[in-house]
């Protein structure tokens, strides 16, 4: 006997092709669904580029407030408005492949530049919502209860690791560019010597 599609989501296996939902309404559908069984839903937000120990940790403290813990990852276009044209630095097809494989996430979907950022908050009407205190883009609106008549809870979590994804790009942008030097030194001494010696 085939397992329904729906309960493939939590099945082990990564079963991409059940957990990546970009359709709107078959999210709409599979979140109805899993109310109806009693499942609570978790949705979390967020760019989710160069995954690293904090974002794993983050999205396992996400999961422990319901059973689906659906993520919104910012299409490419979305997170270079909102981040800088040399953002996300791992294309989105790959973060969402990233995530996929994270055993805490369930469903992953996409906010695209047409959607605000309560869009998804709005479409999922989740249990729990779960935000980050370093981004930025909620505060406003969670101190002003904009999204509390959709979300039973909302639960802003602290950074998980030291590190971040700006400073980790900010290290390599700083390892890149002293490598950088030290090859125009070596390039301009080796310049110097050869001039010296004709």
């Amino acid at each position: 006997m085939t397992k329904p599609k729906h309960s493939l989501i939590l099945d082990t296996k990564t079963h991409f092709e059940h957990r990546f939902i970009r359709d709107v309404k078959t999210l709409d559908k599979l979140i109805k669904r899993f109310k109806k069984g009693g499942l609570k839903i978790v949705l979390t937000q967020g760019v989710w580029d160069l995954i690293h120990e904090g974002h794993a940790k983050y999205l396992e403290a996400a999961k422990s407030f319901g059973d689906i813990l659906i993520v919104g990852l910012d299409s490419d276009e979305l997170t270079r408005m909102r981040k800088g044209p040399n953002r996300p630095i791992v294309p989105e097809k790959e973060r969402v492949q990233m995530l996929i494989h994270l055993r805490h996430v369930d469903i992953v979907t996409i906010r695209e530049t047409h959607h605000d950022i309560g869009y998804l908050i709005r479409l999922v009407k989740p249990d729990v919502l779960v935000t980050s205190s370093s981004t930025s883009d909620f505060k406003d609106d969670l101190k002003a209860g904009t999204y509390d008549e959709f979300c039973k809870k909302i639960v802003t979590l602290p950074p998980q690791a030291t590190t971040h994804t700006s400073a980790r790009i900010r290290n390599l942008t700083i390892e890149g560019a002293e490598e950088l030097a030290k090859e125009v030194d070596k390039l301009t001494r080796d310049f110097i010597k050869k001039i010296r010696s004709t």
